[in-house]
């Protein structure tokens, strides 16, 4: 798709009509995308989907095919240095030199950015401060459990001072309590106003965003708040598990004229009512029916509605 519309001032990344291929298979097809400052942003779709080659690509690690990326004003085909400079990368692998303290990994990373000296204590003291470890400062990081490790990685990224922080995938790894802390972490930088574009495939990441861009087959093809997306699945969804599906769809379809979702054994029904509903599947299904189950509405059923397939991490 071709936008043509204007950048908005707070807009840090501006990615507009993106596409890329690998040989003859596109990975990538029009992608448009805006994260502004102080707002996390969380690109969720299954392996595949295309989310690894944008994050490549806003991270200045392969070049521009077609379209148009500007972080912080700066277009990465044609300004990579300056945009390099106004990004910080977190990767899902890990960068951190185990034999090093937290302090000297921090120094080696300003090192990088010509940051040194009394500029670098200053800041690295504020870093430190903001995730939580002044007093892991002289740690050896072979010795940090899992959770740290991530927020020295936090640290680096954050250092100089970027627009735009990019996460791949961050709580890769991570055991609940601190995938908590890194979130929390994460919103604190987000709170002082640095925009944050992550890529994940876990759900429940992506619903602590503010914004999601669903991804699949290369293509943006939902996006908006996790609520926005939820809201547009009505209030419910049912869910009917049969043995005979085909014949419960035609019943369903013929006899009370809805068109639901088929998934293997079930049928997924989106309803703005669905208390009133189950009555009625009960009256005309009957024993055909295993089983009527009513949820609420998740990003994996907005996932399941625009692409016909389960998400499948």
């Amino acid at each position: 798709m071709n936008d043509s519309r204007p950048v908005s001032p707070e807009t840090v990344c501006h990615v507009r009509d993106v596409s890329h291929r690998y040989g003859e298979h596109d990975v990538l097809s029009g992608v448009d995308l805006d994260v502004a400052a102080g707002q996390i942003v969380a690109i969720l779709g299954p392996n595949g989907s295309g989310k690894t080659t944008l994050f490549r690509l806003l991270g200045t690690l392969m070049p521009l095919q077609r379209g148009q990326i500007r972080i912080a004003g700066f277009d990465c085909a044609t300004q990579p240095i300056a945009v390099r400079n106004q990004i910080g990368i977190v990767f899902q692998s890990p960068s951190l030199d185990q034999k090093l303290t937290v302090d000297e990994n921090i120094a080696c990373q300003g090192a990088l950015y010509g940051i040194k000296g009394a500029e670098l204590e200053r800041r690295r003291n504020q870093v430190l401060e903001q995730l939580g470890l002044i007093e892991r400062r002289q740690d050896f990081c072979e010795k940090l459990s899992g959770g740290l490790k991530r927020r020295v990685e936090l640290a680096k990224g954050m250092l100089h001072r970027p627009s735009l922080l990019l996460l791949d995938e961050p709580s890769t790894g991570l055991d609940p309590s601190a995938r908590l802390s890194f979130w929390e972490a994460i919103r604190r930088m987000a709170d002082g106003g640095m925009a944050v574009l992550m890529t994940t495939h876990l759900l429940e990441e992506a619903d602590k965003a503010d914004r999601v861009a669903i991804m699949n087959q290369g293509e943006v093809i939902a996006e908006g708040s996790p609520e926005s997306l939820r809201g547009e699945m009505g209030s419910g969804i049912v869910t009917i598990v049969a043995r005979d599906v085909e014949s419960v769809e035609k019943l369903l379809t013929d006899e009370l004229g809805l068109m639901p979702q088929r998934m293997h054994h079930q049928l997924r029904l989106q309803t703005d009512a669905p208390a009133a509903l189950v009555p009625r599947l009960v009256e005309t299904l009957g024993e055909r029916a295993q089983s009527i189950a009513i949820g609420r509405p998740s990003l994996e059923d907005v996932f399941i509605a625009k692409t016909g397939h389960e998400f499948v991490a």
